[in-house]
């Protein structure tokens, strides 16, 4: 019991980010890979954990070491224009994020709560704003780690299902590789859900957050924290374990739908709540119980970040007073944005868009927005005036440069096998 407390005390913004991006649109990318493709996109998991463990990092540490998110930092060193796009990428593609993963939390409620999607959607909106609106920083981050629990239920799906082990090691190490449009398309997905834009954002955020709540700043954006090598090592540390379990989580769903879906050749999910009903009849209500409950949780780990990391690029590009750690009439346009966020995915759920296009293509779009975000936190992290002695290693620019031109790559092989 002892150590379990440790780990939940030692679990920071990097292991919360990481498990909030198996999210219900990762889920759904994630199934649909599965049983779309089989095992032959394993690979994918271990290819993006040290491209995404280096993003994250970076992120973090110019959190740690300006005392601004990156909204912030980019409005002091940077054009308004590069401001006005970075902001208006994130924004655009978190509030649809918000809206798909909404409208699945309520859709997979229905396979357990049976109660209308309509009551469900509106009750988990309501909820998610008054956790991140009312309740306090410290409390509302014990509930974030509590909530990271929910991702188990994903491994432990895999492993009551039998499998073809041999297989499934050989895809995970032995990369499989198409050029055609539905590849590509599922490729650029997949990169867009596992190094998504919200995810810089809000990490840079919250490791600021932390230095208030340490009282190593006084509030967001005010004044330069004294960091150590000791600090940068620990959030290192953090980031790492928190993008493994996100990348184990990923992998072991693929594992679950492969087996299961493909193997039954069910090649195309609509929604991240239909592979939960798909599951039922072929691995048992176990591990549909699971697969259900595991999109309830990660959604309400997920909602509540991406409506956050909108919320601290807005307010920062604003100069608005911003933070979890304030109250609501202390930072009325923090909270504000958070609201009116949450509420406008809520909005999508009501138009004609169909669950999947909303969920599969917000990972898309995500893939096909990073790139430039990427060329920036890059530029960032290696800019001794803003970082000081602590830019890049050799190790992260070639991981940071590697993966900012692969994701490019992938969204021009993509339009190219479109058009």
């Amino acid at each position: 019991m002892e150590r379990i407390k440790k780990f939940l005390k030692s679990i920071g913004p990097g292991f919360i980010t990481g498990a909030s991006d198996d999210d219900p649109s990762g889920i759904a990318t994630y199934s649909q890979t599965g049983a779309q493709f089989g095992y032959s996109q394993l690979w994918t998991a271990v290819f993006s954990f040290p491209f995404m463990t280096v993003i994250q990092e970076m992120s973090g540490r110019i959190g740690m070491v300006t005392g601004k998110g990156l909204a912030g930092v980019i409005r002091k060193h940077y054009t308004r224009k590069i401001l006005t796009i970075a902001v208006l990428l994130l924004v655009v593609a978190n509030t649809i994020n918000i809206g798909a993963d909404l409208g699945a939390m309520a859709s997979s409620g229905q396979l357990i709560l049976h109660v209308p999607f309509i009551v469900l959607l509106f009750g988990m909106t309501a909820l998610t704003v008054i956790l991140e609106v009312f309740v306090s920083y410290k409390i509302y981050a014990k509930f974030l780690k509590y909530l990271t629990f929910a991702l188990f239920a994903y491994i432990i799906t895999a492993l009551v299902i039998k499998q073809d082990w041999s297989n499934v090691l050989k895809a995970t190490f032995i990369p499989s590789i198409s050029f055609n449009k539905e590849y590509l398309m599922n490729i650029v997905a997949i990169l867009g859900t596992t190094i998504s834009p919200y995810l810089f954002f809000w990490q840079a955020g919250e490791e600021v957050e932390e230095e208030v709540a340490e009282k190593k700043l006084h509030q967001m954006g005010a004044g330069v924290p004294h960091v150590t090598n000791k600090d940068i090592r620990t959030m290192r540390l953090d980031t790492a374990i928190g993008m493994f379990f996100s990348n184990l989580v990923m992998w072991f769903i693929i594992v679950t739908t492969a087996s299961t879906l493909n193997l039954n050749n069910i090649s195309s999910i609509q929604t991240a709540d239909q592979a939960a009903l798909a599951l039922k009849p072929l691995a048992g209500d176990f591990a549909f119980i699971l697969f259900t409950l595991g999109i309830l949780g990660t959604g309400l780990l997920a909602v509540p970040i991406l409506a956050g990391s909108a919320s601290y690029a807005i307010t920062e590009a604003f100069g608005w007073k911003e933070g979890l750690y304030r109250r609501f009439n202390q930072a009325h346009g923090f909270y504000g944005v958070i609201v009116i966020a949450t509420l406008i995915g809520l909005l999508v759920n009501l138009t004609s868009i169909k669950p999947f296009q909303m969920l599969y293509y917000t990972a898309i779009f995500n893939g096909v927005c990073a790139p430039p975000l990427l060329f920036l936190i890059m530029l960032i992290g290696n800019n001794k005036k803003i970082m000081g002695e602590y830019t890049n290693s050799k190790v992260s620019n070639i991981l940071g440069w590697t993966i900012t031109l692969v994701m490019t790559l992938a969204s021009l092989g993509l339009f190219i096998a479109i058009f």
